[in-house]
């Protein structure tokens, strides 16, 4: 397992303002993801995969909340198998730690993948920043991305529920965590 690169992915998923729909399940619409060089800090292969849903719509509010619009999708996006596909292709994950904040995309993944009988592409090394980052700041509580972004004055970049955005502002999260981890 290579420790020298950790990739990080944040999801976004079909939502609404209230229950979902009959008939319908939150799915992912997109994965973000980049790589973290844990020895210069430099983040790279920063990249947001659209995908199509396809037991479920893009309600105005996911849109309002993501940016993401079912034109965008029908247009840029691809099946979950295919998204699955470049994951493997471009960034080998199985051969590195990866990251997200929270357990929320580590349990959406496996779970998606288990429903359409996809390989689970990721390695089973996995790194919740939400805890780490809590646990080298000495907080009583978690904090979310935005939190932890602001108690560190970094700036937000991008889009906050955009993966590719979002999983960007993780890593620089995640890069302070494990440069202050180790002077602790």
């Amino acid at each position: 397992m290579n420790k020298n690169k950790i990739i990080i992915i944040d999801l976004e998923a079909t939502c609404w303002d209230g229950k979902i729909p009959s008939g319908q399940v939150n799915e992912i619409i997109e994965i973000g993801i980049c790589v973290l060089n844990t020895e210069s800090g430099e983040i790279s292969k920063n990249k947001g995969i659209l995908i199509k849903p396809e037991r479920s719509e893009v309600s105005p509010f996911c849109t309002e909340l993501t940016t993401i619009t079912p034109e965008l999708l029908d247009k840029e996006g691809v099946s979950f198998l295919e998204a699955c596909n470049q994951l493997r292709n471009e960034y080998n994950p199985k051969e590195y730690v990866w990251a997200s904040y929270g357990y929320y995309d580590l349990n959406m993944l496996k779970k998606q993948c288990k429903i359409r009988n996809v390989e689970y592409p990721m390695s089973q090394e996995h790194i919740n920043v939400k805890v780490l980052f809590s646990e080298v700041k000495g907080l009583s509580r978690k904090v979310g991305m935005n939190g932890a972004l602001h108690i560190l004055n970094f700036e937000l970049e991008g889009t906050h529920h955009r993966g590719i955005d979002d999983a960007r502002n993780i890593a620089k999260i995640l890069d302070w965590s494990l440069k202050n981890k180790k002077e602790a």
